[in-house]
């Protein structure tokens, strides 16, 4: 049986970006991210070891995004990778990273990635 965790519309101020500007004065970051993995167990038990932390998931995701890349592509890769080591049990990871103000013309709410891990 699969169970979900969610953490929605994370918001986060971070540095990256191709232009000088974008990583000398940065803009805001939504990450949504789904995790799948059995979590029955936890379900009986209420033992936080019986499932996975999403508190956990949370630091990863701060760690990652306090370090400047180019891409969001490669900063999506970069906590994708963390957390399905740190979690093996994860049978499906999706992240989206939007950048809400980048620098090009146009009015919009933003720009996203979005990656998906499937085991």
């Amino acid at each position: 049986m699969t169970s979900k965790i969610l953490l929605e519309n994370l918001k986060i101020y971070a540095y990256h970006g191709v232009l000088p500007e974008e990583t000398l004065i940065g803009t805001y970051y939504i990450l949504n991210v789904e995790v799948h993995a059995d979590l029955w167990k936890a379900v009986g038990t209420d033992d936080l070891n019986d499932t996975i932390n999403y508190a956990e998931i949370n630091d990863i995701i701060h760690e990652e995004m306090k370090i400047p890349s180019n891409l969001m592509e490669h900063v999506a890769g970069r906590i994708l990778k963390k957390i399905t080591k740190k979690f093996p049990q994860v049978s499906f990871l999706k992240i989206k990273i939007t950048k809400t103000n980048p620098p090009m013309p146009g009015e919009m709410d933003g720009v996203s990635v979005q990656i998906e891990f499937q085991s």
